[in-house]
């Protein structure tokens, strides 16, 4: 089980997606979900430092993965989300995401991402994207220290 998940509580595990209703309540539940994981992993960048934290068991093995499935892949830049969700991108993201369908909980549970690393999650700066995705960008990110200025700022230091 992942730090974040640890704090923010379990997902249940009974839920079917293939089986439930698209109803108005389960949408707000997912979305009620994924803004307590953002602002989980907000209070933990502010008490400890990206580039110490471990968000994973296996983060070394999804960084190196995402370095070979997406060799062009800058931790620094702002991600374009039309690029992601394209035809190609969501291909190549799946195929990334299915390596981890055994590996980590929740694999493709839907989480909020910010496009960059230098802003804080606002409407205009965050995206919905499968947890895997989330997972593979703030490890590059964490492991470059580009969050380290969260809990600088948070902490009056820098």
């Amino acid at each position: 089980m992942d730090e974040i998940t640890k704090m923010s509580g379990p997902v249940p595990q009974n839920f079917n997606a293939d089986k439930a209703d698209n109803l108005q309540d389960i949408e707000k539940q997912f979305a009620v979900k994924a803004v307590q994981h953002l602002e989980t992993y907000w209070a933990v960048l502010e008490k400890v430092k990206g580039s110490s934290l471990r968000l994973t068991k296996i983060d070394d093995d999804i960084l190196a993965h995402l370095k070979i499935a997406f060799p062009d892949f800058d931790p620094n830049e702002t991600i374009n989300e039309d690029d992601m969700k394209s035809k190609a991108g969501k291909e190549q993201w799946r195929k990334f995401m299915m390596a981890y369908e055994n590996k980590v909980d929740d694999y493709n549970f839907g989480t909020m991402l910010r496009t960059s690393p230098k802003v804080e999650y606002e409407q205009d700066t965050t995206i919905f994207v499968p947890r895997m995705q989330f997972y593979a960008v703030e490890i590059a990110r964490n492991r470059a220290g580009l969050n380290d200025w969260i809990y600088e700022k948070a902490n009056g230091s820098k």
